[in-house]
């Protein structure tokens, strides 16, 4: 197995509950970390979205590890973002696991989701 070359700078966010002002609650983002990592895209699929056709492709992004429950590990409800503002794009993590032997890298399946 050839080194990760971790060459993307991306934000770790999760995600928070605040109120809405009306009794409810809204599904915010917060910026919890950033770290630089490899990319590697999968298989892509349309699905049919409340607003029309939306294209989501499976992405593996590879990140140096750190321990089980440490704040720098990504985590399967969090979702790492590349760029700022409305062009940013975020990669909800789905999965996350050692990818070698040692335990010094991780992959995080995650999926970009993005209107057609």
């Amino acid at each position: 197995m050839s080194l990760p070359r971790p060459t993307v700078p991306l934000v770790v966010e999760s995600p928070v509950r605040e109120p809405d002002g009306m009794g409810g609650f809204r599904l915010a983002w917060q910026e919890v970390g950033r770290l630089w990592a490899e990319m590697r895209s999968g298989a892509g699929a349309e699905r049919i979205a409340e607003v029309g056709a939306q294209s989501v492709v499976t992405w593996r992004i590879i990140v140096r590890a750190a321990p089980v429950g440490d704040a720098r590990r990504p985590r399967p409800e969090q979702r790492l973002r590349l760029g700022e503002g409305e062009t940013a794009r975020r990669f909800r993590i789905e999965a996350v696991a050692e990818s070698d032997a040692g335990g010094r890298w991780l992959v995080c399946i995650a999926k970009e989701e993005a209107g057609a």
